[in-house]
Order: structure tokens, then C-alpha cells, then sequence
């Protein structure tokens, strides 16, 4: 007699896509999408419960508000700048020659990251204090100055703590695009004449335009949004987290806060539709 044989087990269907991805999506909507909706909600809500226009007919009416807009834009965008023309090298020598440096390099970029931006932020006011490390390197051991610069509570400082910590995004943005761009796509273009630079400037830059862009983005947004560093260091800039910080501190005009969070949303918003529009993404 042959032996018997077990049933065979019914096979198990594989659970749909939609349901491995509900939990995140509930997340989302939980913490991030209903507190946005709720916070937009605030800024049209009238004195009498209904509904109104009159924060953002004020907000985007009075010349003190749009001088606010457009030096938060500013910053962002000078930030941008200076973190591409640093991040660019960087990136690039990262990918090209780096060799087995490469994870120390990556290793210095994200330790900024890694720390805490209270303490990051306290490191500069030691570096650029006027009892400071710099000044007393100066005054004291080199004796090129007589008295002590006026360095923290300047633009600059504060432009240069944001590039220290935003920078690691463009060159990572950066290098991951330049690691997929073919190498014999450049030797091809040398041996046909071109010089190092042309190269560069003609096959290289426009092939690492996507990681440029995206880095930008990135950066823009973040520092759009930035307060804390600007709070701790100064500089006398006047951008719209800290606008916001004070609607909600001093004069206790939530509706007014939550309106210039929804422009702060929307400015956020724009650089994405943009990084849609402008950077041609390949294979999408």
C-alpha cells in the first residue's frame, strides 16, 4: 500500500498593497494633515464664528508683512546659493575622487545632524562670542586687533550657521545624482577635444542638474522654516517663523499666526511645484 498523503495547505494570499500602507497613511492624516487643516481653518475663522478674509487681506496688504515675506525668500535664498557653490566641489569629489575617504567625508557632513541644534547653535555663540575663541585668538595671542569684533548678532553669522548645517543636503542630493551619470560620457567628450571645463560645463553640469535642483529645494524649504537659529544668533533678520513665534507669544492673536503659517505652507508648497516644472526628472 502506498502511504497516504497529507492535504495539501490552503496557500496564503499575499495582503493587498493599499492595506500594507494604511497604517502610515492613517499617521499622517492623524499628526500631520488634520493639524493643517485645523490650523488653515483658524486663520479664515471670523470673530463671530464665520468666516473671513481679513487676516490674509492684512497679512498680504500691509507693506510690513510683505517686507517680512520677502526677506524670509531672501535668506532662503542666499542660503540656497552659497550651500550650491560649496556643496558642488564637495559632492563632486566626493563621487570622482574621494576612494576609500568617501565614508569619512560622508561621516563629516552628517555630524552637524547628529547634533542637537541647541547645542550646535550655543557652539557658535562660544566660537564668535566678543570674550569668545576667535576674538581672543586674535586680540589676545596674534594681537592684530586692539578691542574685540562685533561678530555674533550680525547677518553673517547667522548666514553661516544655516549654510554649516544645510550644506550636508546639497551635497548629498548632489552626489547621488552624480554617481549615476556615466564617466565615459565625460572621457568621450576629452577625447573629442573638449577641455576639463568644457566638459564640466557642458556634459557633467546639465547631467547633475536634477541633484542641484532637488538640493535646492530642500535647503530653500528648510531654511525658509528655520527659527531657532535665528532666535539664539540674531542678526537682525525679521522672517515670518519669527513673526509667527511672536503672534503667538506676545500678542496672542492665534487666528493671525495661523494665517502666516498657511502663507509660510504655501511658499513651501510653490518650491515643490517648481522642482516638478523645472527639473526634468529622468525615467519618470
Amino acid at each position: 500500500m502506498s502511504p497516504t498523503r497529507a492535504p495539501h495547505a490552503p496557500a496564503r494570499r499575499p495582503l493587498p498593497g493599499w492595506l500594507l500602507v494604511l497604517p502610515a497613511v492613517l499617521f499622517l492624516c492623524a499628526f500631520f494633515v488634520l493639524p493643517l487643516i485645523g490650523n488653515a481653518a483658524r486663520s479664515f475663522e471670523g470673530a463671530d464664528g464665520g468666516f473671513t478674509l481679513l487676516r490674509y487681506l492684512v497679512l498680504l496688504g500691509d507693506r510690513f508683512n510683505l517686507g517680512v515675506i520677502a526677506e524670509t525668500v531672501a535668506l532662503s535664498s542666499v542660503v540656497t546659493v552659497i550651500c550650491a557653490v560649496i556643496g558642488y566641489p564637495v559632492a563632486y569629489y566626493l563621487v570622482r575622487h574621494a576612494g576609500r575617504f568617501g565614508g569619512v567625508i560622508i561621516f563629516l557632513l552628517i555630524a552637524p545632524l547628529l547634533t542637537s541644534i541647541i547645542m550646535r547653535t550655543y557652539g557658535w555663540q562660544v566660537l564668535f562670542a566678543r570674550r569668545g575663541l576667535v576674538n581672543n585668538f586674535l586680540v589676545q595671542d596674534l594681537g592684530l586687533l586692539d578691542r574685540p569684533l562685533q561678530l555674533l548678532n550680525t547677518p553673517g553669522i547667522a548666514i553661516v550657521a544655516l549654510v554649516h548645517v544645510l550644506v550636508p543636503y546639497m551635497v548629498l542630493s548632489i552626489a547621488t545624482v552624480l554617481q549615476g551619470i556615466d564617466q565615459r560620457l565625460e572621457e568621450g567628450a576629452q577625447m573629442l577635444g573638449a577641455s576639463p571645463w568644457r566638459t564640466f560645463r557642458e556634459v557633467t553640469l546639465p547631467l547633475s542638474a536634477d541633484g542641484i535642483g532637488t538640493g535646492a529645494i530642500l535647503v530653500f524649504m528648510i531654511a525658509n522654516g528655520s527659527f531657532v537659529t535665528l532666535v539664539l544668533l540674531g542678526g537682525g533678520f525679521q522672517t515670518l517663523p519669527l513673526l509667527i513665534y511672536q503672534q503667538f507669544t506676545t500678542t496672542r492673536d492665534f487666528g493671525m499666526a495661523s494665517a502666516m503659517s498657511v502663507v509660510l505652507l504655501v511658499i513651501a508648497l510653490a518650491c515643490l511645484y517648481l522642482q516638478l516644472r523645472l527639473v526634468r526628472r529622468q525615467g519618470v
